[in-house]
């Protein structure tokens, strides 16, 4: 069982349930057949920022739409002895999936589900050019 883990502030208009169900369909089709973790945080863009700077060494103006990590990558996490696949977390920027999902004529539930799939996407090692 793929288990995605979300959370997000009251004011962010997301459909948790259909985000859990696009990411844990992506993940078995993309070959995780184990019981697996991964947690999405829909969040302000000043954490993102935060994010950027702490994990990417960014000091920068420019905001990330989304921001994935393996837990790797997280300095301090600790492996549970439990046998489940940990993927990682996504970070995705509420204000940018506004911005976004305006500029390109999609819906706001559109822009997060297309957001959380390229952050799945590099979990899993699939990066862009």
């Amino acid at each position: 069982m793929i288990v995605v883990n979300v959370k997000k502030q009251s004011n962010h208009v997301v459909n948790v349930r259909r985000l859990k169900e696009k990411l844990a369909n992506y993940f078995k089709s993309n070959g995780i057949v184990s019981d697996a973790e991964v947690s999405v945080a829909i969040v302000a863009e000043s954490k993102m920022r935060q994010m950027a700077q702490r994990y990417l060494k960014e000091n920068s103006a420019n905001t990330h739409n989304v921001l994935s990590f393996t837990y790797d990558e997280v300095p301090g996490f600790v492996y549970p002895p439990d046998g489940k696949l940990y993927l990682g977390e996504i970070a995705i920027c509420y204000k940018k999936v506004l911005e976004e999902a305006q500029k390109e004529g999609k819906l706001i539930q559109e822009k997060v589900d297309e957001l959380a799939l390229h952050g799945a996407e590099h979990l899993l090692g699939i990066h862009h050019n």
